[in-house]
C-alpha cells in the first residue's frame, strides 16, 4: 500500500512538529522520515526547507553524502555489500559481482519483484571476516560465491 502524497504530507508536517525545535533539527526529521516511510519522499523536502528555513540545495546535499538515505522505497529484503579494502581483498569484488548478476540488478538497485534492494557499504566492520554483508540489518562474514547462491535463493523468492 502506497502513501498518497496528502498522507506524506500530512505524516511529514507532524515529524517537523516533532523535532523543529531541536537544535540541528535536519537529521533527526530525515531520520524520522526514512523509519516512517522507507525513504525520504522528494516531494516532502521543500516543505522540510520551509519549515527550516534552509534551501532545498542544503537538504539535498544531506541526502545524497549520508548513503543510508534513499530517495524511493527499497525492497522487501535490504543488503548492504561491503566495499571497504579488506573485504575487496579477500574476494569482495567477485562476491559482490556475482551477487548482483544473479539478482539482475546494479548497486542501489531493486528486483522487479521488489523482493531485495542491494547497497554498497563503505566498511560494515567485519574486517576479519571479509568479505561482508549485512542482510536486513544482519552480519554475514566470510561470503562465497556458494552462500551467495543460498542467499540469493532465500530472499529473492
Amino acid at each position: 500500500m502506497h502513501a498518497t502524497q496528502s498522507d506524506l504530507d500530512a505524516r511529514t508536517a507532524e515529524i517537523v512538529k516533532q523535532y523543529q525545535s531541536l537544535e540541528g533539527p535536519l537529521l533527526p526529521i530525515l531520520n524520522a522520515l526514512q523509519a516512517e516511510f522507507g525513504y525520504v519522499p522528494k516531494s516532502v523536502l521543500p516543505d522540510v526547507a520551509a519549515a527550516l528555513n534552509i534551501s532545498r540545495a542544503e537538504i539535498h546535499g544531506v541526502v545524497s553524502f549520508y548513503h543510508d538515505y534513499r530517495d524511493h522505497p527499497a525492497g522487501e529484503h535490504v543488503i548492504k555489500v561491503c566495499r571497504a579494502e579488506a573485504c575487496q581483498a579477500a574476494g569482495g569484488e567477485a562476491m559482490s559481482a556475482r551477487l548482483l548478476s544473479l539478482l539482475g540488478i546494479d548497486w542501489h538497485g531493486t528486483t522487479a519483484n521488489g523482493k531485495v534492494t542491494v547497497e554498497p557499504a563503505y566498511c560494515l566492520g567485519l574486517c576479519a571476516c571479509a568479505p561482508a554483508l549485512f542482510v536486513d540489518g544482519a552480519p554475514i562474514g566470510r561470503v562465497s560465491a556458494d552462500r551467495v547462491d543460498i542467499l540469493v535463493a532465500e530472499v529473492a523468492s
